[in-house]
């Protein structure tokens, strides 16, 4: 993984994975709501905030 090549000297292998998580939802969530025209729901609000979360706390020292 060419991420991993580049980043791994500054990030672990967890935050590498939780901000490939992170990027993926942020590009597939919009595509997802204004192209495949799927209902926003609340509980798609409640888990960009669990992932948001995680990312703080992986990414503390």
């Amino acid at each position: 993984m060419p991420t991993n090549r580049y980043g791994y000297a500054h990030f672990s292998g967890a935050q590498l994975k939780i901000m490939q998580e992170v990027v993926a939802l942020g590009v597939f969530v919009p595509f997802a709501i204004f192209y495949l025209k799927e209902p926003f729901k609340l509980n798609y609000l409640w888990a960009c905030l669990c992932i948001l979360g995680a990312l703080f706390f992986i990414l503390r020292e």
